[in-house]
């Protein structure tokens, strides 16, 4: 597993002084080989220890609420990438134990701004699968953010243990599908992800195409996910074919697939094709009578 190992500040305690620093600069990765850390180590183990899970993974603090990765082995001979994880929310202080989800093989990315750029706590991005080893694992994206009402960690666009679907393994008789996604930023700096899925049918009827934005409503804070329509869906689409959020930041690299695709590459050539390009005039004006005559001559 990948896991970030950047301590980010001062471990919190409590949420009252804490609660003047910026998210960033409170949010800290438990580092378990650490002596100042053995009693928040030993502080989630003992909430922990009427939960299912085989070893603890990570351990993120921000003010007064704990973002707590588990991992469980079906037994001692089990393979490790075959281990089922599971995310938590520890309050600190209310002794409140939450399960957000659970996965296989999670990737835990880099910060984001879903939230735009006056954002007061970034979101964490995580890639995650459903399964491993079966015929047709899918692999979601979510991001694990600290709920200022809550004060508790939340992840966005669940449903169950599904979020935000990137890429799905199955396929159908028939039919071919190609599959993008990519991560975007809007000005000025607001995140949103965005995924295409093109079927096509061959002679049996017309292809279909599945554009999906996933969003957080600056506003409110709560999370969005829309389907788009004509004329919207084209401009996403060569949105997504051009995405490439590892050039911002390489830890973004993995939001960002299918831009190889065929259908990709004959967009993007569509669109050089029919993009108006300025030609230089050459033509004078009509009134335009050059320099190449002599001056007159002198009287």
């Amino acid at each position: 597993m990948r896991w970030p190992a950047v301590v980010f500040g001062a471990l919190a305690f409590a949420a009252g002084p804490v609660m003047a620093q910026t998210g960033a600069e409170a949010f800290h990765w438990v580092d378990f080989h650490d002596s100042k850390d053995a009693p928040m180590v030993q502080w989630v183990t003992r909430e922990l220890t009427a939960e299912k899970w085989t070893a603890i993974r990570e351990i993120g603090v921000q003010w007064d609420s704990a973002v707590v990765v588990t991992s469980l082995r079906a037994t001692p001979q089990s393979a490790p990438p075959g281990d089922t994880f599971t995310v938590w929310s520890i309050a600190l202080s209310k002794h409140a134990v939450q399960p957000l989800l659970h996965g296989v093989n999670p990737r835990i990315l880099n910060w984001t701004t879903f939230g735009g750029a006056s954002q007061l706590v970034p979101e964490l991005g995580l890639v995650y699968d459903d399964c491993w080893g079966c015929d047709a694992p899918s692999t979601f994206f979510t991001t694990l953010y600290y709920n200022y009402v809550d004060h508790a960690w939340r992840a966005r666009w669940l449903r169950g243990d599904q979020a935000a679907a990137l890429w799905s393994g199955g396929t159908v008789d028939g039919v071919v599908r190609t599959q993008v996604y990519g991560l975007l930023t809007e000005p000025p700096g607001r995140d949103v992800l965005a995924t295409w899925n093109h079927y096509d049918y061959g002679k049996t009827k017309p292809a279909e195409d599945y554009v999906f934005e996933y969003s957080v409503d600056v506003g409110s804070g709560l999370e969005q996910t829309q389907r788009l329509s004509s004329p919207h869906a084209e401009e996403m689409e060569q949105r997504l074919c051009k995405a490439n959020p590892g050039q911002a930041d390489p830890a973004l690299a993995e939001l960002a697939r299918g831009q190889d695709s065929a259908i990709c590459r004959e967009l993007i050539g569509m669109t050089a094709k029919t993009r108006p390009v300025r030609r230089p005039t050459t033509t004078p004006p009509a009134n335009n009578r050059g320099q190449s005559l002599p001056p007159p001559a002198k009287k």
